[in-house]
C-alpha cells in the first residue's frame, strides 16, 4: 500500500479545514440550527467588548486593573459565560475588525501546528527503535493522519470556534520541546499553558519525576532526592516564574475579574446541568433553589472538593510513578488526562480532545490484539452513545431520565475505567 506523503495530508487536512469554515458561514446564514459553538459567539462577545472601552468617555465597560485607563483596553469579563484567559479575547478581535471567522482559521491552523509536532515527535521518538527511517515516517504518517489531522472530531471541533486548538499548541509544544531537550523553552511555554488553562499543572508530576529519572539521582531510592534533582526545580522556577509575570501582567490591565473568572470561578464550580460526569445527578440532586433549604449533606455531596481531591491524587499519582523516560513521557500525560477528564466534576465531549492529541505517540507503543483493541474502541464509543441517546430524550423530547442518564454516566466511568487499565497493560506488557 502506498502511503501518501506528509505535506499531501497536510495540505488534505488544510483544506478540509478551509471548506468547513466557509461551510459554516452559509449553514449558519441558512439554518435554525448553527454549525458554530456557542462559546465562539462567547469568545467573540469578549473580544467586542475589549474594542469597545474607547467609545463610553464615562469609563463605563473599562478594564479594572490598576492600568486599566493607560492602557485603554475594555473588560471582556462584561460578557456573561467568559471564563477564559483576557488573551484569548485579545487574539479573537480580528473577529470584529476583520471578518467573522477569523478566530476558526487560527484555530484551524493550530490544528495543523499540533499535527506537525506530533509527527516530528513520532519521528524523532518512535515506537521501535530499530526501524528505518523511512519506515518510521510512513507510520507517522498513517497514525498521525488518522488520529489528528484526518480525525472528524478534531477538524469539527476547530472549525466550530472551539480554542481548545490554542491549549493543544500549547501542551503539544511544551511536550515536544522537552523531549526535544528544550528545557528553558519548555519551561516558559508549560507556565503560559497553565495561565491559558489551570489543568496541566498536572503534568508538574510527570515532569519532575521524568527529570528525576534521566539525572545523577535516578540510582536513588530516596524519592524526594530523585524529585528536587536540578532540572527538575530549575523547570519549576522558570515555569512558576512565566505564569506570575504573565498572570501578573494581565492581573494590572484587568484585576480581579480575571483572577475569579480564570481560576477561581473554576476550582470552586458547581455545575447542575447534565453532562457525562458521574457527579451531575448528586449535584442537581443537591442543588439550592431558591424555595428550598440545602442540608448538610447535601451541601457535601456538590462541594467540588468531593470530585476534586480523588481527581487531582490519582493525576498526580500516576504522572509521578510512570514518567520514566521520554518514550513514556506522552503515555504518562495520556494516562493523567484521561483520569482528569474522566474523573471531573464536569465532564463533556469537547475535553476528550484534551487526551486525543497524545494518541498518535501512544497507541502504537501499546502490545494489544486486534480483538482488544477493537474491544476498547467499541466500549469507548459505546458508552458514550449510550449516555448521548438518553441525553437526547430529556434534552430534546423533555422525558424525565434523570436517573437512567446518571446509571449512563456510571457506565461511561466504567467503560473509560477499563480502557485505561487496558492501556496500561498494553503499555508495559
Amino acid at each position: 500500500m502506498r502511503v501518501p506523503t506528509f505535506n499531501h495530508v497536510l495540505a488534505l487536512s488544510a483544506v478540509i479545514r478551509v471548506a468547513l469554515v466557509i461551510y459554516s458561514e452559509y449553514h449558519d446564514a441558512h439554518s435554525i440550527v448553527k454549525y458554530t459553538d456557542v462559546d465562539y459567539r462567547v469568545f467573540t462577545d469578549a473580544a467586542r467588548f475589549i474594542l469597545k472601552s474607547s467609545e463610553h468617555r464615562d469609563g463605563a465597560g473599562a478594564a479594572q486593573g490598576p492600568l486599566a485607563s493607560v492602557v485603554g483596553l475594555g473588560d471582556p469579563y462584561l460578557r456573561d459565560t467568559y471564563r477564559y484567559t483576557p488573551l484569548l479575547a485579545l487574539i479573537m478581535t480580528p473577529n470584529i475588525t476583520l471578518h467573522p471567522s477569523f478566530g476558526k482559521i487560527i484555530f484551524s491552523l493550530c490544528d495543523i501546528i499540533v499535527g506537525i509536532m506530533l509527527y516530528e515527535l513520532f519521528c524523532s521518538v518512535p515506537p521501535k527503535p530499530s526501524a528505518k527511517a523511512h519506515v518510521v515516517e510512513q507510520q507517522a504518517v498513517i497514525w498521525v493522519s488518522i488520529l489528528w489531522l484526518l480525525n472528524p472530531l478534531v477538524f469539527t471541533i476547530s472549525t466550530r470556534g472551539s480554542s481548545e486548538s490554542i491549549l493543544g499548541l500549547l501542551v503539544v509544544g511544551t511536550l515536544y520541546l522537552i523531549l526535544r531537550d528544550h528545557r528553558h523553552l519548555a519551561a516558559v511555554l508549560f507556565g503560559i499553558s497553565v495561565h491559558w488553562k489551570i489543568y496541566p499543572i498536572i503534568y508538574s508530576a510527570s515532569i519532575l519525576a521524568f527529570y528525576g529519572a534521566i539525572s545523577d539521582a535516578s540510582r536513588s531510592k530516596n524519592w524526594f532526592l530523585r524529585l528536587t534533582n536540578y532540572h527538575g526545580l530549575c523547570f519549576g522556577v522558570i515555569s512558576a516564574s512565566t505564569f506570575v509575570v504573565v498572570t501578573g501582567a494581565l492581573y494590572l490591565v484587568w484585576g480581579y475579574p480575571l483572577l475569579w473568572h480564570s481560576y477561581l470561578y473554576h476550582l470552586g464550580r458547581i455545575d447542575h446541568r447534565h453532562n457525562f460526569s458521574s457527579y451531575f445527578y448528586a449535584t442537581y440532586l443537591a442543588y439550592p433553589s431558591a424555595h428550598s433549604e440545602q442540608l448538610v449533606s447535601s451541601a457535601l455531596i456538590s462541594h467540588p472538593l468531593v470530585s476534586f481531591l480523588p481527581q487531582i491524587s490519582l493525576s498526580l499519582v500516576s504522572g509521578f510513578l510512570l514518567a520514566e523516560s521520554k518514550s513514556e513521557l506522552p503515555l504518562t500525560w495520556f494516562i493523567q488526562t484521561m483520569i482528569f477528564v474522566t474523573l471531573n466534576k464536569v465532564c463533556t465531549s469537547q475535553y476528550f480532545i484534551w487526551y486525543i492529541w497524545f494518541l498518535p505517540l501512544v497507541l502504537p507503543r501499546l502490545k494489544l490484539s486486534i480483538r482488544d483493541a477493537s474491544l476498547m474502541v467499541a466500549i469507548w464509543v459505546g458508552s458514550q452513545a449510550i449516555w448521548l441517546s438518553t441525553a437526547y430524550r430529556l434534552e430534546f423530547l423533555g422525558e424525565q431520565v434523570y436517573l437512567p442518564l446518571w446509571l449512563a454516566s456510571m457506565v461511561f466511568l466504567a467503560g473509560n475505567s477499563w480502557v485505561l487499565v487496558k492501556m496500561l497493560s498494553g503499555a508495559y506488557a
